[in-house]
């Protein structure tokens, strides 16, 4: 591949695969790129990197390093290059395999609908994972924000993120409401209102339903996790979310049958209680899910769920332990991996050495963790909860914290580093 565009470091070696177990096989200085990224991306990226780059140091003694590329994309992309989204930049991703990005700006006003929902599409990212766990001291609006424990697998390329719809009153749009009325009988439709009515079609496949189930699944086995939850809105969208519901119950018969057990099969055969060493599947209606997680939060550890539904369920757990300046997560496919914070880029901070970089931080932990660097990733995690402990935190928890000590992005990033 060219990557004449972009910097790589002599000492960096490219990140290899297990083709038997997909795992990663991971150098001593492996090349990572990065995505600086717009907004606060300027402030919260080297932040990110100066602590990481201090964890691997000292969990390995100085044996292991990371060689940083930066790559190019966003708001800055564009304006140095006229592109939002450069090929080298995916290339890049493709290649080496492990990454990290900013926040990116959505353009406005045409070309690609979403920087991040293009990277995930392109590079086949299908598996959007967001752990969501609680980090004592954080504020939250709950009363036991510790009984939140949990990961979620979000298919991250269709459902309505795949971006097929037409705007009311266009051609496009009054072609397919005729046809819908005409040809298939659709009757939601009045044709009073054909003409100022926008049409969106969500797909769901089997495929890409189940490679995500798969994924979910594989991780509970993995992790000794009690049960993995689909969640879905079947109740009313019975052939695409009906279906992911269906097929994910598929997935684990066919594929998981000895470490798997439905929750039908626990009440029908195993008197309510689930057998030692089994992973229980179950399923719940999504709007139900937004209550089971704020009422029954330690019932649950594993979610899988549609894009949309991922999305706001997400969100939602996330507000329970601390919002989204923690919220983070990875795109991960079968051979490349891209990890992101959840938030946005936040123009109004941008360059301010305001903004808390925990999001970005605890996305480089999830990224240490797939790259089986775990006594690093362990390090971070550790240190972030003893500054948030010791109420040594940026100005959006110091405001909701009694007697803390605001701190800026790079103070807080030194203060982590201070703790591993």
């Amino acid at each position: 591949m060219n990557f004449d565009r972009i910097s790589i470091p002599a000492h960096g070696q490219r990140i290899g695969l297990d083709e038997a177990t997909g795992r990663p096989v991971v150098p001593d200085q492996p090349v990572i790129p990065y995505i600086l990224g717009d907004g606060i991306g300027v402030d919260v990226t080297p932040a990110m990197i100066r602590v990481i780059d201090a964890a691997v140091a000292k969990a390995y003694d100085g044996a292991r390093r990371i060689a940083w590329v930066e790559l190019p994309a966003g708001e800055r992309s564009f304006q140095a290059t006229g592109e939002w989204l450069p090929q080298v930049t995916l290339d890049a991703f493709q290649h080496f395999r492990v990454g990290i990005k900013g926040p990116l700006t959505t353009p406005i006003g045409g070309g690609i609908r979403s920087l991040n929902v293009a990277i995930r599409q392109t590079l086949d990212l299908y598996a959007n994972v967001r752990p969501v766990y609680y980090i004592q001291g954080l504020p939250s609006p709950v009363r036991h924000p510790e009984h939140m424990d949990m990961i979620l697998f979000r298919e991250a390329t269709e459902d309505v993120y795949a971006g097929i719809e037409w705007q009311a009153g266009t051609p496009e749009a009054d072609k397919i409401i005729r046809f819908l009325r005409q040809e298939m009988g659709v009757t939601a439709i009045a044709e009073d209102d054909a003409a100022g009515t926008g049409i969106g079609i969500k797909p769901i496949s089997q495929r890409k339903t189940r490679r995500l189930v798969r994924k979910a699944i594989a991780y509970a086995v993995a992790k000794g996790k009690a049960s993995v939850t689909l969640v879905h809105k079947g109740n009313i969208m019975k052939f695409t979310e009906g279906a992911f519901r269906d097929w994910g119950y598929q997935e684990a018969r066919e594929n998981f049958s000895a470490q798997t057990v439905s929750e039908q099969e626990v009440a029908a055969q195993h008197g309510g209680q689930a057998p030692a060493g089994k992973v229980v599947i179950n399923d719940r209606i999504a709007d139900n899910m937004l209550q089971q997680i704020l009422t029954r939060t330690t019932d649950y550890q594993v979610l899988a769920l549609p894009n949309l539904n991922g999305d706001y369920l997400s969100d939602a757990a996330a507000a329970q332990v601390g919002g989204l300046g923690i919220a983070h997560g990875g795109n991960i496919g079968d051979e490349v991996a891209v990890f992101e914070a959840v938030h946005g880029t936040a123009p109004k901070y941008a360059g301010l050495d305001k903004a808390n970089p925990s999001a970005l931080l605890l996305s480089g932990v999830m990224m240490l963790d797939h790259m089986d660097w775990d006594d690093a990733a362990l390090l971070i995690r550790q240190a972030i909860g003893r500054a948030i402990t010791d109420k040594m935190v940026t100005y959006d928890l110091a405001r909701q914290l009694e007697g803390a000590t605001e701190l800026s992005c790079s103070a807080f990033a030194q203060a982590v580093i201070d703790r591993l």
